[in-house]
């Protein structure tokens, strides 16, 4: 059920109006009455839902069996089956458009108009489609700008870019709640770091153009306050998702269950072994944008077999039992995860997750103090003694395990030692390599040495799904590939995930 927070808003207020005379909530601890200024005004907020962002759908989780399902034809041994759980959460119920990314670029050209260096690092490569014996440059120059191709999947992103508009959509989906709720103005005029951030609201550090005085405030020294997060208006971050998230949502095992029984473990995000719809008024249509064949991309003229000789509008063919379009086919997508072979025997049973990145929170003495980029986004600053790999080393580090085997500082293996970063002389290389693969000697007193590396770094990603460009083997939610995260291909795109909050079914 998609919550109503204009409703919820007016029945906060007034709730907190009539909490002077009465009080519908009374602490069980302390058997102060709550949402009472007399009593200090601490407040208890009645929350009914989660409200469902923009373009997302609800994944209810569960416990599934992730990895490969078709045969390893590649002897690659890098997604050998186990059972994991994975908890609800929200996924986009189409890939990311290039009308959705070029309101992303519309916005940071129009914001950062003093740094054209932001707008100009967002830009997807459209060079992606050449190819020295094809003639693929009407792509190049059309592709992401047309009006024709503007319900196509965006192509053409790095990890890092798609990340970025993650945390672009997270801002501008919460700024436009706070406008609905009449709580903040609408403001065009937003220029470089003065823009709306989420973080930086919450830290009291955007003021903006507030459309009301704010929240009143049941604190006996305020009158008014801002939006918190403990009011649960504004949503969660938009960001990847995590590969299990990927795959569970790609197969889609909700409508092919009963009870807990799953009586048709699937190969693709659809019943059957085959590629063809077995449905009466759809039998034999191809399911999936991808290429059937040696030089078939669509099939031929007059029966085109996908009716697609590229990529295809995000909502074709049939959404999964999630509701959830392309899952296999028409591009492959980005997640979260750094790439490791052998993940399927790290990773945790619950939520598994390879690339957490853990950092320090400076406090002074009026509380957090943040730092912000040109962007305007909120930085923390770490603190304590660093090693030469610029690792912290302080003792409440220390004390917390994850904290030292944090998947992408260079522990992607849970081994210090054969996990040391490859650093050129100029300090300016970003990839790392496991030891056993750094062959050369040490440079200028660093660790590490230039000589042979791994592919397999801290800056692989993986990517699923399949695409136009791809066979069927690919199609299988199980399969699993990686590129480094500053790469793009032009059958590479990427979709949304949101973390879904208390109760993983609703009411």
């Amino acid at each position: 059920m998609k919550t109503n927070f204009r409703n919820y808003l007016a029945l906060l207020i007034v709730g907190i109006l009539v909490s002077a005379c009465s009080s519908n909530k009374r602490s069980s601890t302390t058997g102060w009455d709550y949402n009472d200024s007399d009593n200090g005004g601490f407040e208890y907020v009645e929350y009914f839902e989660q409200e469902t962002g923009p373009g997302l759908v609800l994944v209810e989780g569960g416990s599934f069996s992730m990895g490969r399902t078709e045969q390893d034809v590649l002897y690659e041994w890098n997604s050998i089956p186990r059972r994991v759980t994975v908890s609800s959460f929200y996924m986009d119920e189409t890939e990311v458009r290039n009308v959705d990314y070029r309101e992303y670029l519309y916005w940071l050209k129009r914001v950062f108009l003093d740094y054209p260096e932001v707008h100009h690092n967002a830009l997807p490569d459209t060079l992606v489609w050449r190819s020295k014996l094809a003639w693929n440059e009407p792509y190049v120059e059309l592709y992401l700008r047309h009006p024709s191709y503007q319900e196509y999947p965006v192509v053409g992103v790095t990890w890092g870019q798609a990340n970025d508009y993650c945390a672009w959509r997270t801002n501008r989906v919460n700024e436009w709640i706070l406008i609905r709720e009449g709580l903040l103005l609408k403001n065009p005029n937003q220029q470089a770091e003065d823009n709306f951030d989420t973080d930086a609201y919450l830290a009291g550090q955007y003021e903006g153009a507030m459309k009301s005085p704010g929240i009143p405030d049941l604190d006996p020294n305020n009158e008014y306050r801002k939006v918190r997060m403990e009011d649960g208006i504004l949503l969660p971050r938009y960001r990847l998702p995590t590969e299990a998230e990927w795959e569970f949502a790609a197969l889609g095992l909700i409508g092919n269950s009963i009870d807990e029984r799953v009586y048709n473990r699937r190969l693709f995000p659809w019943n059957g072994h085959y590629i063809r719809n077995d449905g009466e008024k759809h039998r034999g249509t191809i399911m999936a944008n991808h290429v059937r064949g040696r030089g078939d991309y669509m099939g031929t003229a007059g029966a085109l077999n996908d009716n697609a000789d590229v990529t295809a509008p995000v909502d074709s063919y049939w959404p999964n039992d999630y509701g959830l379009y392309c899952m296999a086919g028409n591009v492959n997508e980005w997640v979260m995860d750094v790439y490791r072979p052998l993940s399927f025997q790290d990773d945790d049973e619950f939520r598994p997750f390879r690339g957490n990145v853990y950092q320090t929170q400076e406090r002074d003495e009026e509380g957090l103090i943040y730092e912000k980029d040109s962007l305007g986004k909120i930085m923390w600053r770490d603190v304590g003694e660093t090693d030469i790999l610029g690792n912290p080393h302080t003792d409440e580090a220390f004390n917390r395990r994850n904290y030292n085997q944090a998947d992408n500082i260079n522990y992607m293996d849970g081994d210090y030692n054969s996990s040391l970063a490859f650093s050129d002389p100029d300090k300016s290389a970003t990839h790392t390599s496991s030891g056993m693969y750094d062959q050369g000697k040490p440079q200028d007193g660093k660790r590490g040495g230039i000589g042979m590396t791994s592919m397999i770094n801290d800056n692989a990603r993986v990517y699923k799904g399949g695409s136009w460009h791809d066979r069927t083997y690919w199609l299988s939610p199980g399969t699993r590939r990686y590129l480094d995260e500053k790469q793009r291909q032009a059958d590479l795109g990427f979709r949304c995930a949101m973390v879904r909050v208390g109760s993983p079914v609703g009411f």
